[in-house]
């Protein structure tokens, strides 16, 4: 087979024939996309506009992290009941399902259905932190149900069956342009927001949430009926999917979950996939919600703040496609270790300046006044600038690289075990952050804002960061001896 060469070598690496097999699995991953970054959008104008950004580690610590876990033990028992298509129907229906419920019951009486717990000023909910939320549950839920959709459709779902059909030379070429097109998602979510908002209502109403829960409900459906048509068309040619091409050790007895989890454990290898994981969520949420609690104070309307983030979805999206057409070609001239290490040395100083502009706001006042600026627009835009470009090395290398790394594994590790390191791995990563805010706020330090325990938080970014940067090195060293050529 040819190799590419000029400008289509950088652009487009996909053989014609090839379509057929890509341009479906592309799709399903732009809809899956779509469908997390407008309800990232929901959940956020919903949770911080309500109750504040401070409520965030709370209900990722009480909430999606159980939430997590217990997806994690359903998928095992589905996966050992049902065949890998029928889970993914089943996974897909769910998440339409509540979608519909919320959008046609639980949103139009919600003030019916959330309790006022203002009055209370004691006891154990309100020593937790858990009185907000549980007040608002009906938004807590959809919180809990939009980070699941993210963790399990696409860590879980979309990246198995792409490892499963796709051989590693495939990878190469195939990984990067999926996130290529399906970051377009990103891209229209600013326009559907643009467009069905009215940022003339107040904050208790938002009048486009119905039409937002209708977009995600069709992309479901084109989910189902792209990944129908693959499995009994396309795949059924040897031209696109042969076996013998995906490196799979012999398949080994299936595991119960415990088991599954104790054999993960004792492999190092997943050891430091899950550890890159666990750097990514703590280190992301750290900043993510200091800057939306900035966020909130200039946009404290539902629309007005959902339309803020829909730019900052633009943004992601723009420059993610750019940063995925140069980091595909990284993957395919340059070590696994290139595309893995650019992740964590972005992080590490978007972050610290973020963190610096913060901590010497003071200093920086007397300089920007005479201007006509802000300290706080000054913060709110570098977390902004800080965002969108933590989040397009994010998809374009470090969702790649990592995804690479499963691919010489058994089936085992791909499904019960993928399931364990991806969903409470990735949760433990952003829960973790959420831990540490929620203990800095809660028990160390009560009473004190999360603005006010920037330096405190800015130390455990850097610590955090070092950590990654030992997996990437220790994950680079298994990776070389698992993967020959």
């Amino acid at each position: 087979m040819a190799e590419f060469t000029g400008l289509k070598s950088v652009l487009w690496p996909i053989h014609k024939f090839e379509l057929k097999k890509f341009l479906p699995m592309a799709f399903i991953m732009f809809c899956i996309l779509l469908n997390y970054s407008l309800l990232r959008v929901m959940k956020d104008s919903l949770v911080v506009t309500t109750m504040g950004a401070s409520v965030v580690p709370t209900i990722k610590l009480w909430f999606v992290i159980p939430s997590t876990i217990l997806l994690v033990i359903i998928y095992s028992k589905l996966v050992n009941i049902f065949s890998k298509d029928s889970v993914f129907y089943i996974m897909v229906t769910f998440f339409m399902g509540y979608f519909i419920l919320f959008a046609t019951i639980l949103y139009p009486y919600h003030q019916y259905l959330h309790a006022d717990f203002s009055d209370v000023s004691s006891g154990l909910l309100f020593g937790l932190g858990l009185l907000k939320p549980i007040g608002h549950w009906v938004f807590s839920s959809f919180y809990v149900m939009a980070e699941l959709w993210g963790s399990s459709m696409i860590s879980l779902m979309f990246w198995r069956f792409a490892n499963d059909v796709t051989s590693i030379k495939e990878s190469k070429r195939f990984y990067a342009m999926f996130l290529c097109i399906a970051n377009f998602g990103l891209v229209i979510t600013c326009f559907f927001v643009k467009v069905l908002n009215d940022e003339r209502l107040d904050a208790n109403e938002w009048s486009a949430l119905p039409y937002f829960i209708l977009i995600v409900v069709i992309s479901c459906l084109v989910i189902i009926g792209l990944y129908y048509w693959l499995n009994n068309d396309v795949l059924k040619d040897s031209r696109y999917y042969n076996p013998d091409e995906i490196k799979k050790p012999k398949e080994k007895a299936k595991l119960s979950m415990l088991e599954s989890l104790k054999y993960i454990f004792k492999s190092k290898y997943l050891g430091y996939i899950a550890l890159l994981l666990i750097c990514y969520g703590i280190s992301i949420n750290l900043i993510e919600v200091v800057w939306k609690e900035q966020v909130r104070l200039l946009y404290p309307t539902k629309a007005g703040y959902s339309s803020f983030m829909g730019s900052l979805n633009l943004y992601t999206g723009v420059f993610t496609i750019i940063c995925t057409l140069i980091g595909t070609n990284i993957l395919r001239r340059c070590s696994w270790f290139v595309g893995a290490i650019i992740t964590p040395i972005t992080f590490f100083i978007t972050g610290l300046v973020f963190f610096a502009f913060i901590i010497f706001k003071e200093q920086l006042t007397s300089v920007v006044t005479p201007l006509g600026l802000t300290v706080l627009g000054i913060v709110i835009s570098f977390g902004f600038i800080q965002n969108f470009l933590s989040k397009g090395v994010k998809y374009s290398f470090f969702d790649p690289t990592k995804e690479m790394c499963y691919i010489p594994l058994d089936d085992e590790l791909k499904s019960k075990g993928r399931a364990a390191v991806d969903i409470v791995g990735a949760r433990v990563g952003k829960g973790g952050g959420s831990f540490i805010q929620y203990m800095l706020l809660n028990v160390i330090f009560i009473g004190s804002s999360l603005v006010q325990l920037v330096p405190v938080i800015a130390v455990i970014f850097v610590v955090i960061l070092l950590l990654w940067f030992v997996a990437v090195f220790g994950l680079n060293k298994k990776f070389l001896q698992s993967y020959q050529g």
